[in-house]
């Protein structure tokens, strides 16, 4: 009993010296209430990499280091401006969520555009 004791008083400093668990930040969302250079400057704040600005195209791209998630943010021009849409992956699933500020036609083109690119495959 007594080296079962001695055991436990041996392992319990051990044991406080033990690395918490990481805290997990919960995932990002989409304030749509907010407005819509509030939301892109929180969105853009984030640690993204932007994709290489395409001057034919108006609107930037984002993503996060690991992939998982990325952000369309319109410029004037796009269709539905202003709007952001976010697309996250997980569980093999691609989900697209947004927030039309603008037309709602135009988002509707944005929407269905990231949607094909879901399905795109190199040839």
């Amino acid at each position: 009993m007594r080296a079962l004791s001695a055991l436990a008083l041996l392992t319990l400093p051990l044991c406080a010296c033990a690395p918490k668990p990481a805290a997990t930040t919960p995932p990002f969302q989409l304030d749509c209430a907010q407005p819509f250079e509030a939301l892109k400057a929180r969105v853009t704040a984030q640690p993204l990499t932007p994709a290489p600005k395409d001057p034919n195209e108006p609107y930037r791209f984002y993503s996060s280091p690991d992939g998982r998630i990325s952000f369309l943010i319109t410029e004037p021009g796009a269709p539905g401006h202003p709007a952001i849409m976010m697309q996250r992956a997980a569980g093999g699933e691609v989900k697209t969520t947004g927030c039309p500020y603008g037309d709602r036609a135009g988002y509707a083109q944005l929407q269905a555009y990231l949607d094909g690119l879901k399905s795109w495959r190199r040839k």
